[in-house]
């Protein structure tokens, strides 16, 4: 049997409990490095030993963290180390360039975090993308707005999900938003509103190859849940339908592009509404949040977290990874703000029903059935009621500080 490893888990948020159990019980120790707000959170027992780092998201000092880990690593020897969210892959990816451990290095890690390097990797590689523009020139940006028709989104280009994003819809507005952020203008891209349907794509991958994939389209997007509010939903489509095929080919072009050789991502696509044609979005190191995963689970019966530990853990001991069985079921999540911290969800009582989402001041379910046109209806109909006596409106956060 091979040898126990030892792992280091990043996460500014709580998440990837299972994949922190699945580790334990492949025989691995885990140490894991968190906020200190996620002190009072239910991590798993089986972790070796909880470090908390002050501040979130972007403010934790990386200089501080390189130090304890490298204390760490004078009586523990570390065998690899993962980034649990989004704004943990930088935190990561710094750790493996100073502490020459094996995994993703800073540039490579850049694709999966910096919008902009996206999507000049993604045209360097030959993906659709929607037109866009860095912010560093003045005149490259005026060539873009004068030849692109409003309106445009302004993206920063470290920023997690929707957060921080903003629509413009003439060209004075766009150069007086741009002129406010001063010398800050260089985090963010300026990029051609296509609309559409969008869609999600994710994936287990080792050695280079897409082990698995399932795609997703949001029924409300998130940019759209974003800017003006509403019912988060997605829903698995026909698998081997037309755009299924068009999108698992670009999601391996773009994990193959970008170079992520081992682990799980969560790619976005946009079909434009005009034309038909698919566009690469957006992509990601880390299991998709909103419950994506348990959703992907319900419509596959592959736990996204898990079968990432296994990959993982198969790396760092040299041994066969095998994926599980796939069943093929259509599932879908609809998830909204509540207006009370536990709401009472008992009626709904649908068969399909297979998850109710455990997050306070949260509504929302899951849903399992062999139908999509079971799914479709269920998700319009919970939305109606979820909107009507359930769902609460939030105020999205002002972005305070980006890398």
């Amino acid at each position: 049997m091979p040898q126990s490893k030892t792992f280091i888990c990043i996460s500014n948020y709580f998440k990837g409990t299972d994949f922190i159990s699945h580790l334990h019980q492949l025989g691995n120790t885990v140490y894991l490095v968190t906020s200190e707000k996620m002190k009072d959170k239910p991590w798993p027992a089986t972790i070796e030993e909880i470090f908390y780092m002050p501040g979130q998201d972007v403010d934790w000092n990386l200089e501080d963290l390189l130090l304890g880990i490298s204390t760490l690593m004078k009586s523990k020897k570390i065998d690899a180390i993962v980034a649990l969210d989004d704004f943990d892959v930088e935190k990561a990816t710094y750790l493996r360039e100073n502490l020459r451990i094996e995994g993703m290095g800073q540039t490579t890690g850049r694709y999966f975090r910096d919008k902009l390097a996206m999507r000049m990797r993604a045209k360097s590689c030959g993906i659709s993308i929607p037109a866009f523009v860095s912010l560093f020139n003045d005149q490259d940006i005026n060539i873009f707005l004068d030849s692109k028709p409003a309106p445009w989104v302004l993206k920063p280009r470290s920023e997690a999900s929707s957060l921080g994003i903003v629509k413009l819809y003439d060209k004075e507005t766009a150069w007086n938003t741009i002129h406010a952020m001063d010398n800050n203008r260089f985090k963010y891209l300026l990029e051609e509103f296509i609309p559409g349907a969008v869609f999600h794509c994710d994936s287990l991958i080792k050695d280079k190859t897409v082990l698995f994939s399932l795609t997703s389209q949001y029924l409300a997007t998130p940019l759209e849940i974003a800017q003006g509010g509403g019912i988060f939903r997605s829903a698995t489509i026909t698998r081997n339908s037309d755009d299924d095929k068009t999108i698992r080919l670009m999601n391996e072009q773009v994990i193959h592009g970008f170079g992520l050789k081992h682990g799980v991502s969560h790619t976005e696509f946009i079909k434009s509404k005009e034309t038909g044609e698919i566009y690469f979005l957006e992509t990601s190191s880390r299991v998709g949040g909103a419950y994506l995963a348990e959703m992907v689970a319900a419509a596959s019966g592959i736990n996204l977290w898990k079968e990432w530990a296994a990959i993982e853990n198969a790396l760092v001991k040299n041994i066969a990874y095998q994926l599980p069985d796939l069943s093929e079921e259509h599932a879908g999540i609809v998830l909204t703000l509540a207006n009370e911290q536990f709401p009472n969800l008992s009626s709904f009582s649908d068969s399909e029903i297979i998850f109710i989402v455990p997050l306070e001041y949260h509504a929302g379910l899951i849903v399992k059935s062999p139908s999509q046109q079971r799914i479709q209806f269920l998700l319009d109909d919970y939305a109606y009621r979820l909107t009507n006596g359930f769902s609460a409106i939030g105020i999205p956060k002002k972005i305070a500080k980006l890398h």
